[in-house]
């Protein structure tokens, strides 16, 4: 059971959402500004499927491509294994349209309507269009030979691996054994590595970077394995519910809980 936020919220606009510093404790003394990104590199993070979140998140990257920012678009939701053909998609004259896009290149599992704007937004400014997430043929080799067998990092804090285990079990509704859930916790760091690599790759021109909450963790997440000087550049934004009370992000934002059934009643539920 989660409990109440600290932070008191606030509705704005008809998005009921506010943006906070992360280390703000008392609450503001006027009502802060809409989302907007202050750093080239956007670490935004999202629950996948709430509505507000999305359309929050639009109307900020639609507002820096009229300032005149330009960078290149990393999506978790594109596996690395499809950038060959978003890139031979974005070479063609003309170009395709966003559904077109995802119908070559995109996965199954994703509510794609909410992410087809940032696409469409992206081929009309002529931005890269970044997969940011690894296929699961290779998260699987990651659970089974490690991090380093599979090219990644493996000097990885145990606090880390705890914490990143924990959630996954947390997440399954305590109904996964510790050691499968230690191997999957192999796969959500190099998730985590290789979208602090597509990062790290396009910090030139500025990214942002559209993945699930987890993902821009300050402490777990992306965040944590980028150099330095290139972390000095960016900002990772936690989309959060109401009632959720993390706060290991640069900012937060809060919305209105999106209604959906319980997940772990379906789990919990007698096969027959």
């Amino acid at each position: 059971m989660r409990s109440k936020p600290e932070i008191p919220l606030i509705r704005i606009a008809a998005l009921a959402a506010i943006v906070v510093s992360g280390a703000c404790t008392t609450p503001p003394a006027a009502p802060p500004s809409p989302l907007r990104f202050t750093q080239p590199l956007v670490l935004l993070g999202e629950v996948h499927d709430n509505a507000t979140q999305h359309a929050l998140r639009l109307d900020a990257f639609r507002a820096w491509l009229a300032g005149g920012a330009r960078p290149a678009l990393a999506l978790e939701q594109f596996d690395r294994s499809q950038q060959p053909v978003i890139d031979d998609l974005l070479a063609q004259t003309p170009k395709p349209d966003a559904d077109a896009l995802i119908a070559a290149a995109g996965g199954k599992g994703w509510l794609w309507q909410h992410y087809r704007p940032f696409i469409a937004l992206a081929l009309e400014h002529g931005l890269p269009i970044v997969a940011a997430n690894v296929p699961r043929d290779e998260a699987r080799r990651v659970m089974r030979d490690g991090l380093a067998a599979t090219g990644y990092r493996a000097e990885v804090p145990a606090t880390v691996l705890k914490a990143q285990a924990e959630g996954i079990e947390a997440s399954h509704c305590g109904m996964l054994d510790a050691a499968t859930a230690g191997r999957m916790a192999l796969a959500q760091v190099a998730r985590d590595q290789f979208m602090a690599q597509v990062l790290q790759t396009h910090a030139g021109r500025g990214v942002v970077l559209l993945a699930g909450n987890g993902h821009v963790r300050t402490d777990l997440g992306a965040p944590l394995w980028l150099p330095p000087e290139v972390r000095a550049r960016s900002e990772a934004i936690g989309v959060l519910e109401e009632g959720d009370t993390e706060t290991a992000y640069d900012r937060r934002v809060y919305t209105a809980v999106q209604p959906r059934p319980d997940p772990c009643e379906a789990m919990r539920a007698p096969k027959r």
